[in-house]
């Protein structure tokens, strides 16, 4: 016994001493490695470079198109920099800018903006042209599609049967329709599908129409969505907006929402099929940003977040269409080409003259 207790004495003892020695600097237990020093002459790793910055200035609404940018900006490390406001707005201002605008992209709601800027943007590299089929696109490659948006009416089920719809939009100026229309004559959609209509019907029928509208007491919008939500409401019977805008309302509040779209079978320029596009500056800072943010916008993950959230026609193949859509190929588009839709600024002086504007 008295044996085994000095051993035990003269364990602790050393261990004790062990410790002592480690507090104070001691050799390092033989299975921990040293700590590396530095080498002097090795050569240092050059720092990375930034990603750097887009200026974009968006005719498309932040609530629409902003997770998608932040995306963007996250997965590219680019700052991107977004300036919103309505499309014809933006437009002026970039032509009010000229070439000292900060802007390097313009990411217009249709290609009646883009078409008004076309002398300030610069030709897209093919490889990006390619992406997105011809008739979405610019002749000249300055501007491409990024979703289709499709022109439609919204009504009530509950107040007007399917069967007493027009056919076109010239029968919304009969008397039957007189103060119960909704339009919204200062969005950019609406003054693009007015210049559709005075290339198709002509500029005297499109005044006639205009002055038939005005007459029959078209409530005046904002924008689409407060057209979509009167009607629901029962201010309004019909409305004359863009198709996605009202399967945000079904997501949100169900499918007994009270309004539906109507896609006009007597095609015409109630029927139009526009984009939403983008082009680049020519005086852009941040070129090859741009270029990078239109090529993601056309990639599948951007394409199918159109799709999904947003209820838009994606431009590219092998996504998938939400199935409230009306197939692309079951609306009868005009013959018009997208590029003859730029005169937003001739269509804002004529309804102002005709009285749809103020």
């Amino acid at each position: 016994m008295r044996s085994f207790a000095r051993s035990r004495i003269v364990l602790a003892g050393a261990l004790a001493a062990a410790l002592a020695v480690s507090a104070c600097g001691g050799a390092s237990p033989t299975n921990t490695p040293a700590p590396r020093q530095p080498d002097p002459t090795a050569t240092p790793l050059p720092p990375q470079p930034s990603p750097g910055a887009l200026v974009i200035y968006s005719g498309r609404g932040e609530s629409l198109v902003d997770p998608i940018i932040r995306q963007f900006a996250d997965a590219t490390g680019i700052d991107a920099q977004v300036k919103y406001g309505g499309t014809a707005s933006l437009a002026a201002t970039l032509l009010e800018e000229g070439t000292n605008s900060p802007a390097d992209l313009f990411y217009a709601q249709d290609p009646g903006g883009l078409g008004a800027v076309e002398p300030l943007l610069s030709p897209l590299p093919n490889g990006i042209l390619e992406l997105a089929p011809e008739w979405a696109r610019s002749p000249q490659g300055l501007w491409t599609g990024i979703s289709g948006r499709a022109r439609v009416l919204v009504y009530s089920p509950e107040r007007v049967p399917e069967s007493e719809l027009p056919a076109d939009l010239s029968d919304l100026t009969a008397p039957e329709w007189k103060g119960r229309i909704g339009w919204a004559p200062t969005n950019g959609s609406f003054l693009t599908m007015v210049t559709g209509m005075r290339k198709i019907w002509g500029e005297e029928r499109a005044a006639d129409w205009i002055r038939g509208m005005v007459a029959n007491g078209a409530v005046a919008y904002p924008k689409n969505t407060p057209q979509v939500a009167a009607v629901a409401a029962g201010e309004i019977d019909v409305g004359l907006v863009n198709h996605y805008y009202l399967y945000r309302f079904i997501a949100e509040e169900g499918e007994n929402f009270a309004a539906r779209n109507y896609h006009l079978p007597g095609g015409g320029p109630g029927a139009l099929v526009m984009v939403s596009g983008a082009g680049i500056l020519s005086t852009a800072e941040n070129r090859e940003n741009a270029e990078r943010f239109i090529r993601f916008m056309l990639g599948t993950v951007a394409q199918q977040y159109f799709a999904g959230q947003t209820y838009e026609y994606p431009l590219v193949e092998n996504v998938n269409v939400n199935r409230l859509l009306t197939p692309l190929d079951e609306i009868r588009r005009p013959d018009i080409a997208l590029a003859d839709l730029a005169d937003l600024e001739g269509t804002t002086a004529i309804l102002r003259e005709l009285g749809a504007l103020p």
